[in-house]
């Protein structure tokens, strides 16, 4: 894509992830918020007029050659037909995760898409995290060796809605996904081969609606490389958000992030602040840095990390995690 700044932008959907992007859309010095799309007309106007843009229909921004990109951050099932009519009309597309929770619809949109030449970037976020993206670096440097072991550990502080879980997809599609992915991006090769238990032990509510709430996933490489994974929707003390890379030279860690660094030192002991409470706060710096990546993006400077592909891949370990988990054994990943 040919540099041209500020990059004119139509964000699509004006909740709370919505909200995030735009700030960092609206604050950057090479993008501005052209247009919101939202079905809510009070949420679209509100935050229209906070970043000083139009509310505007869909069809309004894929017939206006001027925007380059768009951002969706709607609702899940609008997520695979705002991409493909995105690509399709030429603009650059930034989406939330998932594309959509059906791998039957995924496939079918990286198909009808697959000659498009506009990037697109798919929001795993957490790839852009500072000790998440450093780990990365170091890992690929050598830091550590090989790679022998991925331990990636994610806890909510609390159960979201049941109406919320009605529509998530499940655990492994909804909160899982963004670990799976975390996984292959420090493994540096695609698992072979998941193994999952779970069960509903936080919400009754949860439980009610057959998904699961507490989950170990472990994935293995053909080449012997192990990932594991711990799910909570319930933590007590805070959001807890860890990563541990164990090579053949050492170990990478990143710690949680506390709310403040205050420390309380007492004779009886030392207390210092819980973790970030939830993921607005806590990935707020990754936020900012993934609309920077796509900026480079947009200026040719690189390519999108976080691609369809990716979302296919993690979207089809979550279903194999399923698969396991109702069988009982080991499955194969399809390849």
């Amino acid at each position: 894509m040919a540099i041209k700044t500020p990059f004119r932008i139509a964000l699509i959907g004006a909740g709370r992830i919505g909200k995030v992007h735009a700030m960092n859309i609206h604050h950057h010095p090479e993008s501005v918020v052209q247009y919101v799309v939202d079905p809510f007309g009070e949420a679209a106007e509100t935050l229209a007029a906070t970043v000083g843009a139009t509310v505007a229909e869909p069809e309004t921004v894929f017939a206006d050659d001027s925007v380059d990109a768009i951002v969706i951050c709607s609702a899940t099932p609008t997520h695979s037909d705002l991409i493909e009519r995105g690509l399709l009309s030429g603009k650059a597309v930034f989406c939330e995760k998932p594309i959509d929770l059906s791998i039957e619809r995924v496939n079918a949109v990286l198909q009808k898409t697959a000659e498009c030449t506009s990037p697109f970037l798919l929001g795993f976020n957490r790839r852009f995290d500072p000790a998440a993206a450093a780990m990365r670096e170091r890992v690929v440097a050598g830091d550590i060796g090989n790679v022998e072991l991925v331990t990636v550990i994610s806890k909510d502080p609390e159960p979201p809605p049941v109406e919320y879980i009605r529509e998530s997809g499940g655990l492994f599609r909804d909160m899982t996904i963004h670990d799976i992915d975390m996984a292959r991006f420090m493994l540096g090769e695609e698992p072979s081969s998941v193994s999952a238990t779970a069960s509903a032990l936080t919400s009754e509510a949860i439980a009610a609606e057959n998904d699961v709430d507490t989950a170990c996933l472990t994935l293995q490489c053909a080449s012997g490389k192990i990932a594991v994974i711990t799910n909570s929707r319930r933590a007590s003390f805070g959001y807890d958000q860890r990563i541990e890379v164990h090579g053949s030279l050492g170990s990478l860690r990143t710690d949680n992030v506390p709310a403040t660094t205050l420390v309380l030192e007492r004779a009886e002991g030392v207390r210092r602040e819980p973790p970030m409470h939830f993921f607005i706060e806590r990935y707020a710096d990754a936020y900012r840095l993934e609309w920077q990546h796509f900026i480079d993006v947009l200026n040719g400077e690189c390519s999108p990390s976080a691609t369809g592909v990716d979302g296919q891949r993690a979207l089809v370990i979550a279903d194999a995690a399923y698969e396991s988990l109702n069988s009982g054994a080991r499955v194969t990943i399809p390849a």
